[in-house]
């Protein structure tokens, strides 16, 4: 299945802002983390199709999948 990936902030450091994929039907929001090697502690909003999502969300054909950093500020 096709899914569109976007990072956004520092994610995109060393790996891509906008990127498509073929992936196993099965995969999950949380085997991108890892596959990307963004440490999960540091994800602030992760969205599918714009609505909040969670790591054990499956992902469908033609999803986009929004990887947001915690933003820290004062």
């Amino acid at each position: 299945m096709k899914v569109t990936i976007k990072l956004f902030a520092f994610f995109r450091e060393s790996r891509f802002k906008i990127e498509n994929r073929d992936l196993e039907k099965g995969t999950t929001v949380g085997n991108i983390v890892d596959v990307l090697g963004i440490d999960r502690k540091e994800i602030g909003v992760l969205m599918i199709n714009s609505r909040h999502t969670t790591l054990e969300t499956e992902l469908s054909e033609n999803d986009i999948l929004a990887i947001f950093p915690v933003i820290g500020g004062g």
